[in-house]
């Protein structure tokens, strides 16, 4: 490949609405353009990344022994209202209706349509298990795209399901991909982390995020580093204290706190400690009627924890932060200064880390303060409910106890889930077994942001120059620099040799001939993440040298022309 055939559109400055380094980079290496909100036309130097990633992930899944297929990105939404997911997903599914009236959507994804097409095609055990996946574009109207391909509404997917006549025969599947994807994203060259996960709007059971590692992650990951332990904050359990609760040393006392509602700031004016406060958050199960008893309840923190929402909801249900009025109507007094104590209209749920608390500090339902001293069963009732309902911190216990845990950021690229049978039964998608009986098959999804990778390792690996590509996924391996290529005989003769002997050793490499300053050819190929580049000059050649130099070394290294592709092979190898 030259460059004088290829189209390379860098930019100097990203545009204003870049926010991220990723989506900066990738519009100043040229990789992506923005049609649309959320919506990008890959160039072909992206789309050079993005099909490297693709026949990797191809390949592997290949190799677990799944099928490739196409399904149709335009999906009838009778599908969707079968296997009722259709009024759930929200305004995120983009529906439309064709000449006829007929009501469409444009899939987000697509188990509905692999579950009607294997139960019109597969009827009997002995045409299990199955598993097709496809690499196809999605979309999905978020409410507001943004960090380029990280959160657009079109991407790039590989999503697979699998069927199984039992669910230890999905197990085995499930296990399979684990290792099929861990192959993948250590074929792509990036840090990852396997997480434990929830299922979410997909549904089923057993779930695994893979995360690559980045400070700039939206996820956040607690893991230990004694272990193989690792989930995501949503799912990681915390533990409860292994510490007895103390006995009640303090009388409970009504104080003044006026304008201290934030439980650092409470305990500070009452010099103690944040550990020693319990924070109430009210919410409305919206599950239960209006006036049905428990539908206002109250969430125990200790005052250094955060609520995980998931986990609460796991407890008592779907429900809403409570609204001021609602909690005034409720407690007789605003939020910020609310408590459990004296609280008889309301379900009580307490996390694991308060069951313990004695002699704590919370809200005394009154504006201005809060009580001192308070202590279960001598001050309020024992909580109506304990669970674990908080997000864990660095040092909790590991929940598998071998250690302590440990939090990073992470950007989730893929997701395996067991479905079970929440959609075969749904579209009624069954087999004949070896008895001739109807049995609901069960499956698996798996699924891989291929354009969202592409991003990911731009987060995970940059630099001021620009992006630093894990060679496997890079639009090129080598980059061959000619100083004054249109002038000198010698220069063009050297660097059209090197590029052919590169080519014919099956490497990935490009001639940048065009007619610009070395200072700019350097600056294009650093921004855009070629990890190798050989410089041939007149000057060298006539010494019999030419220059390489690693994307991420801060110095060139001079070799002879002859051995230039021995150097490159032992840089390749390292």
């Amino acid at each position: 490949m030259r460059a004088s055939q290829f189209f390379i559109a860098t930019l100097k400055e990203a545009p204003s609405d870049a926010e991220i380094v990723s989506h900066k980079l990738m519009m100043r290496a040229g990789m992506i353009r923005r049609l649309a909100g959320g919506i990008y036309t890959w160039t072909p130097l992206g789309l050079r990344i993005l099909r490297k990633v693709e026949n990797i992930v191809r390949e592997e899944m290949n190799r677990a022994g799944a099928l490739e297929m196409l399904m149709p990105a335009v999906q009838p939404f009778e599908l969707w209202e079968e296997s009722g997911r259709g009024p759930k997903y929200g305004p995120e599914l983009l529906r439309f209706k064709d000449r006829h009236q007929r009501d469409f959507v444009i899939g987000p994804t697509h188990e509905e349509v692999v579950t009607d097409f294997v139960r019109k095609e597969v009827r009997s055990y002995r045409q299990l298990p199955r598993h097709f996946y496809q690499i196809q574009t999605k979309f999905r109207d978020e409410i507001r795209p943004r960090f380029g391909v990280m959160r657009g509404r079109e991407f790039l997917m590989k999503d697979g399901y699998s069927f199984h006549t039992g669910y230890a025969d999905l197990e085995r599947e499930y296990r399979n991909m684990y290792e099929t994807y861990s192959r993948i994203f250590t074929r792509l060259g990036l840090k990852f982390r396997a997480v434990a996960a929830d299922t979410g709007a997909i549904g089923g059971t057993g779930s695994h995020e893979f995360h690559v590692i980045a400070e700039t992650g939206e996820d956040a990951i607690a893991y230990c580093p004694d272990s193989d332990y690792a989930a995501n904050v949503e799912l990681a359990e915390a533990l409860a204290p292994m510490a007895a609760r103390g006995a009640a040393m303090e009388t409970m006392e009504k104080k003044s706190t006026p304008g201290k509602i934030r439980c650092q700031d409470v305990a500070d004016f009452l010099a103690s400690t944040v550990q020693r406060t319990v924070k109430a958050i009210a919410v409305i199960r919206t599950e239960l009627a209006d006036a049905a008893p428990g539908r206002f309840a109250l969430l125990l923190l200790r005052g250094d924890h955060e609520l995980n929402e998931i986990k609460a909801q796991k407890i008592i249900g779907e429900f809403r932060f409570a609204r001021d009025e609602e909690v005034e109507a409720a407690l007789g007094c605003r939020p910020g200064y609310i408590g459990p104590v004296g609280v008889t209209n309301a379900l009580i749920v307490a996390d694991r880390s308060v069951a313990p608390m004695d002699n704590f500090v919370c809200g005394a339902n009154e504006a201005g303060f809060h009580l001192t001293g308070v202590n279960w069963s001598r001050d309020l009732p024992e909580p109506t409910q304990v669970a674990d309902i908080r997000n864990v911190v660095e040092g909790d216990p590991s929940p598998d106890g071998k250690g302590r845990l440990a939090l990073c950021r992470g950007i989730e690229v893929g997701h395996i889930f067991q479905l079970r049978t929440k959609y075969a039964e749904a579209l009624n998608c069954k087999f004949l077994d070896e008895t001739g009986k109807e049995q609901v098959m069960e499956m698996g999804c798996y699924g891989i942001g291929v354009s969202r990778i592409v991003g990911a390792a731009i987060e995970q690996s940059h630099d001021a120059k620009g992006i630093v590509f894990p060679p496997s996924i890079a639009p090129f391996e080598v980059v061959i620099v000619p100083m004054g290529y249109a002038k000198s005989e010698a220069v063009r003769d050297a660097a059209d040799r090197l590029l052919a002997e590169l080519l014919g050793a099956g490497i990935d490499a490009i001639l940048d001939d065009r007619d610009e300053r070395p200072g700019s050819m350097f600056a294009d190929w650093e921004l855009v993440g070629v990890p190798h580049r050989f410089v041939v000059g007149e000057r060298g050649l006539k010494e019999g040298m030419i220059e390489y130099k690693g994307r991420c070394e801060a110095e060139a290294t001079l070799v002879t022309a002859g051995t230039a592709m021995a150097h490159l092979q032992k840089r390749r190898c390292a």
